[in-house]
């Protein structure tokens, strides 16, 4: 029986990967800093090692006699530099994992252009690459948004759909993007740990759509039955006071939403396809943005909180006044 080290089981994809594996035949093994923040439902199905990704001995335990790892730990949390914490985390796990005779590991990365990143896209495509160089076959799965309850960036277009019936929002809100349902990544990273030990390399995923951000809040609405959003866009508004507002507005923290905003300014669109040639695509094909968000809210209220409309207009206004005050000093 082959075994699977998951790290970041308590995550969003770490906490629904684990019973995939499971449910695939893997021996499953956990690193957790604390066992207590475990899911119920497959706790006592895994195998698990308390400890810090960060903390040689522990990654010893962890990786011991693991065909394939993964590695779902990033330190974007608000509390401090994440970018040279992820660095850290991932020179020592990939030099650990090399050392105890690993055979793959999978990373799940963002989807990003080619040149000059936000600081967040940019700290996943280092980690991606000090991964592949640590002698590990590795896969790098790049995604962009994650359409799933839980994903942060779902969670960010959720609540900005259903809190702010009218908003104003920064020009790039109409960059491309292609979203990605979470039971089509959880089978691409599934199917990762069983590519040909020589595959060494990066791999685009994606939904069959490819939409604005400003499209997913009017698809979101439409599937929620949210009457259809007024969104309006200035030439202005920096990612920081962007994510200000969306940490204002939504339960993802600034800090959390700052380099998430940050990564809007790009285009995220597959240029290639070749992981879903390799392992197969998902069943019944990709899922469709707005199947996703159907499957994402079954049983869940747009806003459970029930903010308002009033409110959401308020703060759109406030956005609308940060937006055009700064657009004004621009022109001085």
């Amino acid at each position: 029986m082959s075994r699977a080290l998951v790290t970041g089981a308590t995550g969003h994809i770490g906490s629904l990967l684990v019973p995939q594996l499971l449910d695939r035949g893997y021996a499953v093994r956990v690193l957790t800093r604390s066992a207590s923040g475990l899911p119920a439902e497959w706790k006592e199905r895994v195998e698990v090692v308390e400890g810090d990704a960060g903390e040689a001995r522990d990654l010893e335990r962890a990786l011991a006699d693991v065909d394939v790892a993964y590695y779902l730990i990033h330190s974007m949390d608000g509390q401090g530099d994440f970018v040279e914490r992820d660095r850290r985390l991932a020179e020592a796990f990939g030099s650990a994992a090399k050392e105890a005779g690993v055979g793959r590991i999978v990373y799940l990365s963002g989807l990003h252009p080619d040149g000059e990143l936000s600081s967040h896209l940019a700290s996943r495509v280092e980690v991606g690459e000090i991964l592949m160089a640590s002698g590990v076959p590795t896969a790098v799965v790049q995604a962009a948004t994650v359409i799933g309850a839980g994903s942060a960036s779902f969670e960010m277009l959720r609540y900005l759909t259903a809190r702010l019936p009218a908003m104003v929002a920064p020009k790039w809100l109409d960059n491309q993007i292609q979203p990605i349902g979470v039971d089509d990544v959880l089978h691409y990273l599934v199917g990762a740990a069983d590519l040909p030990s020589e595959v060494n390399r990066t791999f685009d995923v994606g939904g069959p759509d490819v939409l604005t951000f400003r499209e997913m809040m009017h698809g979101f609405a439409e599937v929620t039955g949210l009457r259809r959003r007024l969104i309006v866009t200035v030439p202005v508004m920096t990612p920081q006071l962007a994510s200000h507002w969306v940490g204002l507005v939504t339960p993802v923290d600034a800090g959390v939403a700052r380099p998430l905003v940050g990564s809007l300014v790009h285009d995220v669109v597959c240029q290639e396809s070749d992981l879903a040639e390799l392992v197969g695509e998902p069943a019944g094909g990709p899922t469709p943005f707005r199947t996703a968000v159907r499957r994402a809210m079954v049983g869940e209220e747009p806003d459970p909180k029930h903010i308002i409309p009033v409110a959401g207009a308020t703060l759109a206004g406030l956005g609308l006044l940060a937006g055009v005050t700064a657009w004004l000093r621009s022109r001085r």
